[in-house]
């Protein structure tokens, strides 16, 4: 058999997600790096291996849409903090396919929280480029993302389900993104009036996590709410890249829960911890749950470790895997994005392989 030629990606980003997946490029031989997008000045010109901190692989950064278009990739993958949807369109447009981890599943919640200045629905922008230029777009990470694909795949031998919840718990001082967690609100007052509604509109995106798994379960909700518990810091927190004061957020619960007559049926709960010196504090499990109760009722735990031989004490290697969990099932989900007919899909559409990761040097034909 003759090996299919790599798909050409064109990256956007080159923060700490986008930097770890310029690394991890070189390990995906099906893939080919052409191109790497980026917004501040002073990062536009460099060499992209340079930039995210290994050796130089010859791909130099750019800054416009139209060095995007001209570069003609299979495949957009987008790593910002926050969507682009002018970029967006004019990609999709032009027939490129579009991967983002950025706060996205199924646009319900970009719909409704973050209107665009057309005036139109998100989802109804992006539709109409995917197919004007009979593109694809596709959006996942690791939470919400991978994890209640787990969570669904998890009640394939469960008869008469009540109840699927999954849960985030996590310390997420490794995930070094400033730029998430000021828009979250970890370090405002507590009862700053502003913190609660901040906390909701940057994790809505939740809620499209449990409408994808409604989806899954062909379970029509009659709301998603959302709940939540501050932590507040009990002494000042220093972590070296953001800091804490005492009485500032420095943890809470979040749980957003799909309802059917009154009841709770499909749910994500998000238990974050920046430091445990809160009150109240959680017990963090440092894993990824699902909770099923049904017949039989299911609890497993998802734990991830750094690789053999990772030095532990070296905070890098941790904050390493808080940046590559959230990328690389965007990456490994390329292949069935570029099969998919045009328009927005979801997880719930890709098939098994979409999923699967790649073993050394295997890329998959």
């Amino acid at each position: 058999m003759t090996a299919a030629p790599p798909i050409k990606v064109f990256q956007v980003a080159t923060g700490n997600v986008g930097s770890e997946m310029i690394k991890r490029f070189a390990t995906q031989p099906d893939l080919q790096l052409i191109g790497v997008h980026c917004y501040p000045p002073d990062k536009i010109g460099r060499d992209a291996g340079e930039l995210a901190g290994v050796a130089p692989n010859g791909v130099k950064t750019t800054g416009t849409i139209e060095e995007i278009l001209a570069a003609k990739p299979d495949v957009l993958t987008f790593h910002g903090v926050f969507p682009d949807e002018d970029l967006y369109v004019k990609v999709l447009e032009a027939g490129i396919n579009i991967v983002t981890t950025a706060d996205w599943i199924t646009g319900w919640h970009r719909d409704r929280n973050h209107p665009h200045h057309s005036g139109k629905p998100v989802t109804q922008l992006l539709q109409d480029a995917c197919e004007k230029g009979g593109s694809t777009f596709y959006g996942t990470g690791m939470n919400p993302g991978l994890n209640q694909i787990l969570g669904v795949v998890c009640s394939a031998d469960v008869a008469d389900i009540e109840n699927i919840t999954t849960i985030e718990s996590v310390d997420v001082s490794c995930h070094h993104s400033k730029g998430t967690w000021t828009e979250v609100g970890f370090g405002l007052p507590v009862d700053d009036p502003e913190l609660p509604s901040k906390l909701e509109k940057f994790t809505r995106v939740f809620a499209d996590s449990v409408l994808m798994m409604a989806d899954c379960f062909d379970l029509e909700l009659d709301e998603v709410g959302f709940t939540y518990e501050l932590g507040a810091c009990t002494k000042d927190v220093d972590l070296g890249w953001y800091a804490l004061s005492k009485g500032s957020l420095g943890g809470t619960y979040i749980k957003y829960q799909g309802m059917v007559d009154g009841v709770p049926r499909v749910e994500t709960h998000l238990e974050w911890q920046m430091t445990p010196h809160t009150d109240p504090s959680w017990d963090i499990k440092g894993c990824y749950i699902t909770r099923i109760k049904g017949d039989p009722t299911i609890y497993n735990k998802y734990m991830v470790f750094p690789k053999p031989g990772a030095d532990l004490s070296n905070p890098d290697d941790f904050a390493s895997l808080g940046t590559s969990m959230p990328g690389m099932p965007a990456l490994y989900a390329i292949k069935s994005v570029v099969a998919q007919a045009p328009g927005i899909v979801t997880s719930a559409d890709l098939p098994l392989r979409g999923f699967a990761g790649r073993f050394k040097g295997r890329p998959l034909n």
